[in-house]
């Protein structure tokens, strides 16, 4: 879940998160401060955070104080969402945290205005069982405001929930510090573009040995967000500590920290993963029904799957263990990931089909440092066959094998196997998607344009076209494309393959159109690709600072026709070529030709890998560069 420009701040075991300081404490807001009209490195900043602090102190027993103290200036109206907290706390245990000093400061008449705030500013939201939400909301807030607040927990767990420097607003200033005895060691990495200097010292107010660990980092800027990114919080700079030992002379040695095999297997043994996956006797009469007359282990794999889509839904809840329980969810039809991926799983395997649950973390939950069993929040399952593993998530209608849902495309997961053996699997889509387009017009003297077209999409592309499209009638579909292209007419529309999941997903229309070209001193002027030309390249900043994610491999085709009138011929043609990035992760292919009075034209553009790493940016960025001012290249025509 993603509160977009929202200050979040999550408290489950002892509440610690987006942090930042500067040389002096709350309840010191300058003159300089409220009348600063934007950020002097930042123009475009809606808020910046002026500084934050962080504070983790552990006791000897393991007992924790964390403390959290904040600065925001808001610029601009868009950055009134930085004025509402929201502290995630577990349910009935909300007196742990305490949100103090909350106070709004305006500069009014050249003087210091403070609101403090108010009781109809507090929220509790109880979201479930499990999980309530602490609010504040601050009073008074306008363009120019100062707000600060500080946020106490006290906790009795060794875990140091992950500390981000970097906000998605500039931030001046941000200080973290934990004080740890030494009998508590833990894993520590630094993550993001940005370092921040550290200092260590001898804790010197514990009657015990303990270390202290400062980190600092000033003036960083926002976090951007970048097209074709899996998820920009794996970029965000921070800090991750995870406990490895524990070790009281005398008393207590324990190693914490473990690989992925056993983290998988600790998993398998919770109550609500491995014996929920042992339970059949619920879908035994179902399954000897939709599995009459199948022996094929492919149909088996099939029919499985679409019934489990069918009878199934998914509540869109998150998790690798049961929300209900199998029982319950398939009674009641639905369930969370875990309850509709452990029905596939279990009766894959009642089938006679050795097929396993894999563990994931979504796209939106990012990827993991550390191997923890926190690390994921999802689970799919795979299923081995003769020509090799598949995977399958029913909790999407649209998915088959090996086409998953695009949150699940996040690098790598692990299967499970029932003895507690895992094994890491590759989530990244080999096969390419085909997005293909025929196209045939005719281009009338007076610029008019007229033609049919045939679009196919394999794959991913299918998918994804599946998901958006058919929520929505024919009707507004073609309204939206015809707005959106230059007002242009269809009719004769027609889909095939709608609901053939295995199969590519088809459209016909033929178009008119009277907006594609220009006459100029009796020439006519035209970009051939009509309204499939894409003006804009995705990649035009001069600096990358995260991978290129393109989700899978794919490959655009378009075949045109093009007639012209009897009295013109062609004055200027685009010239054929073929372009491809440095490692041919990417090809280019641009192919003319004229004869009589027909234009024939073939772009092909394909994108072998999933991922560009930064480094080969720069040719990625030249490579689009040329794909787009070629498929711009303009047809000229001139009467005979």
């Amino acid at each position: 879940m993603k509160f977009q420009s929202l200050v979040i701040v999550t408290f489950l075991f002892f509440g610690l998160s987006k942090i930042k300081a500067q040389t002096y404490e709350l309840g010191k807001v300058t003159i300089a401060e409220l009348e600063e009209k934007i950020h002097p490195k930042d123009s475009a900043a809606v808020a910046s955070v002026l500084f934050s602090k962080g504070v983790v102190s552990i006791g000897d027993h393991g007992n924790q104080e964390n403390i959290v103290k904040k600065r925001i200036k808001i610029y601009k109206k868009e950055g009134y969402n930085w004025a509402t907290i929201q502290v995630g706390v577990p349910a009935g245990k909300a007196n742990q945290i305490s949100i103090t000093d909350v106070y709004t400061y305006n500069l009014i008449d050249g003087k210091i205005v403070k609101s403090k705030l108010k009781p109809e500013g507090e929220f509790l939201d109880k979201i479930n069982s499990n999980y309530w939400i602490k609010k504040i909301t601050f009073p008074d807030v306008k363009e120019g405001s100062v707000i600060e607040y500080q946020i106490k927990n006290y906790a009795g767990s060794l875990y140091i929930q992950d500390w981000n420097f970097q906000e998605d607003i500039p931030v001046n200033y941000t200080e973290f510090k934990t004080t740890i005895p030494n009998s508590f060691q833990f894993k520590r990495m630094i993550k993001g573009l940005f370092t921040p200097k550290v200092t260590t010292d001898i804790a010197k107010t514990y009657g015990y040995p303990a270390t202290e660990t400062t980190y600092i980092l000033k003036d960083l800027p926002a976090l951007k967000e970048e097209v074709f990114v899996n998820n920009v919080n794996n970029y965000r700079s921070g800090i991750l500590h995870e406990l490895e030992t524990i070790s009281i002379p005398g008393q207590l040695y324990k190693t914490i920290s473990s690989n992925w095999e056993a983290v998988a297997k600790t998993i398998y043994e919770f109550e609500n993963f491995g014996p929920e996956l042992r339970k059949e006797s619920y879908f035994e009469d179902d399954l000897k029904l939709i599995l009459k007359d199948k022996v094929n282990p492919d149909d088996k794999i099939k029919v499985i799957l679409d019934y489990v889509k069918s009878k199934i839904k998914w509540n869109n809840t998150y998790g690798y263990g049961c929300e209900k329980g199998v029982r319950k969810a398939y009674k009641e039809k639905s369930g969370n990931c875990a309850d509709v991926n452990f029905i596939l799983t279990a009766m894959l395997r009642a089938a006679g089909l050795e097929a396993n649950p894999v563990l994931i973390s979504t796209r939106s939950n990012g990827i993991a440092f550390f191997p923890n069993t926190n690390a994921f929040n999802y689970v799919i399952t795979g299923v081995e066959t003769s020509s090799g593993r598949v995977l399958l998530d029913a909790t999407d209608p649209f998915s088959t094998v090996n086409i998953l849902p695009l949150r699940d495309l996040n690098w790598i997961g692990r299967l499970i196997r029932k003895n507690g053996t895992s094994e890491e699997i590759d989530l990244m889509p080999q096969k390419i998607s085909d997005h293909i387009v025929s196209m045939s017009y005719e281009i009338i003297e007076k610029g008019e344009i007229k033609g049919k077209v045939r679009r196919q999409y394999s794959n991913y592309n299918a998918f994804n076209f599946r998901n958006t499209f058919l929520n929505e009638t024919e009707e507004a579909y073609l309204d939206k494309f015809e707005n959106e292209n230059n007002k242009i007419e269809l009719s004769e529309y027609k889909r095939t393959n709608q609901n053939e999941l295995l199969l590519p997903i088809s459209e016909t229309f033929s178009f008119t159109g009277s907006n594609f070209s220009e006459i100029i001193g009796g020439q006519i002027y035209l970009s051939p690709m009509l309204f499939f030309l894409n003006e804009k390249n995705p990649f035009k900043q001069e600096k990358r600072e995260y991978p290129v994610d393109f989700g899978f491999p794919f490959l655009e085709k378009y075949t045109i026709s093009i007639k012209i009138p009897d009295n013109y011929t062609v004055e200027n043609l685009p010239q054929s070529a073929v372009v491809s990035t440095e490692d041919g992760s990417g090809t280019f292919r641009f192919s003319t030709a004229f004869s009589e009075n027909q234009i024939q034209m073939t772009i092909v553009h394909q994108m072998n890998e999933v991922i560009i790493p930064i480094e080969k940016y720069e040719g990625l960025k030249e490579f689009y560069k040329i794909i787009l001012a070629k498929q711009s290249e303009k047809i000229v025509l001139k009467r005979i």
